[in-house]
């Protein structure tokens, strides 16, 4: 009979007969895996996700979420926190860094086994509908792989601690609790995104931090000096579409803050600062560095269709 054919018939399919979809994700996760790894405390469940972004005199570099980091403290020794490989080597990490504002934190171990360096994509690149690959430990499920769309770009995520992340990916790969500071990928295997956090209650519902060059600045501050100084300028400000002509759009102004004392209102387009274009919120936060904290600057927006230029004191932005 028919159907006895059919449960005899070998149902294998070998990887090249892989339709191109799969065949994606496969090397996504062949390339990208052995770079990521489980972090936990000594004889406890993991906690998060990370994924290693160099090596240096035997020493690996992972970079991770700050609430991940914040939160195994919370659970252990403060001094106390681990690493496991994919291939399952475990040692004890040393945190370099965290930085609450961008909720992303460094960390640095002596690897057990030979690790692999994530590369590094570029999230500016990114579109709509675009093929994503989220890879982590959730509900301490090492190497777990998902894959789904870029479901919209320009979010804003409101983090730990009620402050707001900037510019974040939303994805319908499925991110669980564990998944944090893990990475998204495109579909070459590059890095485009670190995992941060899922809505409760929703399905299909992830963000993503964009690798991008307000990224490459924290991570590069956290390793070398251990935090990133901040200049604060007391506004909350939302991304203009391009189409709309670009610029920062002012949605709230912080009582005695610079941005009050400068004459900044709700409904002002930051345009130009300095000497720089500002196109989107991240122009604009990638020049709020150290050296501006003090120091009058000028901005340039927008009110009612009118140019204005303002000035502008920055001071040192703290945690509260």
């Amino acid at each position: 009979m028919k159907i006895f054919e059919n449960l005899s018939a070998s149902s294998r399919v070998e990887p090249a007969e892989l339709d191109p979809y799969s065949r994606t994700v496969r090397e996504v996760a062949r390339k990208l895996e052995p770079a990521v790894v489980a972090l936990g405390v000594p004889g406890g469940r993991g906690g998060g996700s990370g994924v290693i972004l160099g090596l240096d005199e035997g020493a690996a570099t992972a970079v991770t979420n700050s609430h991940v980091v914040q939160g195994l403290r919370a659970r252990g020794r403060a001094e106390e926190l681990s690493v496991v490989q994919s291939g399952g080597g475990t040692a004890p990490a040393e945190v370099l860094g965290f930085d609450p504002p961008s909720d992303l934190a460094v960390v640095r171990f002596s690897p057990e086994e030979e690790p692999v360096v994530a590369e590094l994509g570029d999230a500016d690149n990114l579109v709509v509908g675009q093929l994503v690959v989220a890879i982590g430990s959730p509900l301490g499920f090492q190497s777990t792989v998902t894959a789904g769309v870029v479901s919209a770009l320009g979010r804003t995520l409101r983090g730990e601690g009620r402050r707001l992340i900037e510019n974040v990916i939303q994805t319908d790969a499925a991110i669980n609790p564990g998944n944090s500071g893990g990475p998204l990928a495109d579909a070459n295997g590059r890095v485009v995104g670190i995992n941060t956090a899922i809505i409760g209650g929703a399905q299909g519902i992830g963000f993503a931090i964009p690798v991008s060059a307000a990224f490459r600045r924290v991570v590069f501050s956290l390793v070398t000096e251990g935090r990133v100084l901040r200049a604060y300028l007391g506004v909350m400000v939302q991304s203009q579409p391009a189409g709309a002509g670009g610029g920062a759009r002012v949605e709230s102004v912080a009582p005695n803050s610079p941005a009050e004392r400068a004459g900044l209102r709700p409904g002002d387009v930051i345009v130009g600062f300095e000497d720089h274009p500002v196109r989107n919120t991240d122009d604009l936060l990638s020049l709020l560095d150290g050296s501006v904290i003090g120091s009058d600057v000028q901005i340039r927006v927008l009110r009612r269709g009118k140019e204005l230029s303002l000035s502008i004191r920055p001071r040192e932005y703290r945690e509260e």
